[in-house]
């Protein structure tokens, strides 16, 4: 089956979202995360939870793609960060989150562009020339994002708050499958 006939249809496993992306180019990965339709209780098995921050839980890692479930409590945020240069999909699996996008200004300073809350399916697109985010849980109750990178992003920067600088943070799973 090619990626096409993968996409022509909706995705109804997670086995066929990595046969999909596996087979199919980064050109796809847009119609087929957008294809995937998923009951939330599909993702018990890579979920893990920690009351003090949200987990990186890795469903798929290869050359081409990464697939990530981030679980997260009420109130977890990431830190303002960039993707190390590569494509970012976000699907909401459970909950709602604010997505902040920053850029700099002409002397470096980080300003707010935008926030956006997405909810239940809705899907979100980061590309590092878009700016810099961050996502949070808005939602009163533990929460769920799936996460897809074209190619794996291994460093990224993330922003020091206090230092108000850039820093360069190596990027590690709290699980993998």
């Amino acid at each position: 089956m090619n990626s096409n006939e993968h996409t022509s249809q909706t995705l109804q496993s997670l086995d066929e979202l990595i046969s999909a992306l596996s087979e199919g180019e980064r050109t796809t990965y847009n119609h087929i995360i957008h294809s995937l339709k998923l009951p939330t209780n599909a993702f018990e098995k890579y979920s893990s939870w920690s009351d003090e921050c949200y987990t990186r839980n890795c469903i798929a890692n290869n050359d081409k793609f990464e697939l990530i479930l981030i679980c997260w409590c009420k109130g977890h945020r990431t830190s303002i960060h960039d993707h190390g240069g590569e494509e970012c999909w976000v699907k909401v699996i459970e909950g709602e989150f604010k997505e902040t996008i920053f850029k700099k200004d002409e002397i470096g300073a980080l300003n707010l562009v935008k926030s956006t809350i997405s909810k239940l399916n809705e899907i979100t697109y980061m590309k590092d020339f878009m700016g810099f985010h961050r996502l949070e849980n808005v939602s009163n109750k533990k929460s769920m994002s799936l996460h897809l990178y074209a190619k794996p992003i291994r460093k990224c920067n993330i922003f020091d708050e206090k230092l108000k600088i850039f820093v360069n943070k190596d990027l590690t799973y709290n699980t993998t499958a």
